[in-house]
């Protein structure tokens, strides 16, 4: 603003220079404020943009999260029904499995018992039909004796008689401690044939039935020979009992008391050695037997 004098009267005059800036102040404040509205109301629309992007970003996570659990509850449940599935089936399969082997093993007990009965039963035979030959020959060498012996067999027969009791005391005191002896063997034999048997299989039923043959078929050669021999030393015997009653005479008593002491002495040295015999062999068809399950339960796990 400008002073002019007029006389002695001062007139204020505005100026250009001072009006422009108060105009551009004014307008730069409009200005200004218009910024800070436009600013404001980006910020604004900004902060909702942003808001909503998250919000969006959430549901989405919020949406993708129960999808994976939902997928992985499925594939959860998938997983827990093909496994019990599975463990059905190898159940399933493993009994019949057992089943299977029950019946095989049924089959092959059978099998044993069956081949043991007909081994049994031809050894019985065997030693019915040795006993009565060998009680045959005896008769026929005792008779023989008897017709050869004549008077002198009254005379010795007192002795003889008392004799033959003592000897027939102790063959059979010796046969019933063989035949005890035996039977304990046999008994133990049969229970642990069972408990092997039990736990064998096929290859090894086959192996024990062979063996049993085998053993079967050795023992009643060992029977037919042991009667052979037995009928030729009977034989042998009374050739020469009746030799020596022709010659002897009334020494044929202390013969015959010692031939008594002879026999009770050879009875039991020969039932020893029987019952000895009976021992190593149970021994040894309880070895082979071991030995046999051992190679075929090594066998069956290869």
């Amino acid at each position: 603003m400008e002073e002019e004098a007029l006389g002695n009267i001062v007139v204020q005059v505005p100026t250009q220079s001072a009006d422009m800036q108060l105009l551009l102040n004014e307008t730069a404040q409009k200005q200004q404020r218009a910024n800070q509205a436009f600013g404001a109301e980006l910020d604004r629309i900004n902060a909702e943009y942003f808001s909503n992007l998250d919000i969006e970003r959430t549901q989405a996570l919020g949406a993708e999260n129960r999808l994976s659990t939902m997928t992985a509850g499925q594939e959860a449940r998938a997983t827990e029904t093909n496994r019990a599935l599975q463990e059905r089936a190898t159940s399933a399969q493993i009994a019949g499995q057992q089943e299977r082997q029950i019946g095989l093993r049924g089959q092959e007990e059978r099998a044993i018992l069956r081949t043991q009965g007909t081994e049994s039963r031809d050894l019985r035979r065997t030693e019915g039909q040795q006993t009565r030959l060998t009680e045959q020959r005896r008769g026929l060498e005792q008779r023989a004796g008897i017709r050869e012996t004549g008077l002198q067999d009254r005379l010795g027969q007192i002795e003889a008689g008392r004799q033959q009791r003592a000897g027939i005391r102790t063959t059979g005191q010796e046969t019933r401690a063989t035949t005890r002896v035996t039977g304990e063997e046999e008994r133990a034999g049969i229970r642990t044939t069972g408990q092997e048997t039990r736990a064998t299989t096929r290859v090894t039923g086959e192996e024990q039935r062979a063996g049993i043959r085998t053993t079967g078929e050795q023992d009643r050669a060992l029977r037919r020979t042991s009667g052979q021999e037995t009928r030729a030393t009977t034989r042998v015997t009374g050739e020469e009992q009746r030799a020596g009653i022709r010659t002897t005479g009334q020494e044929e008593r202390a013969g015959i008391r010692t031939t008594g002491q002879e026999q009770r002495a050879t009875v039991s040295r020969t039932a020893a050695e029987q019952r000895s015999t009976e021992l190593q062999r149970e021994m040894f068809r309880r070895y082979k037997e071991n030995r046999d399950f051992e190679q075929a339960r090594g066998s069956y796990r290869v």
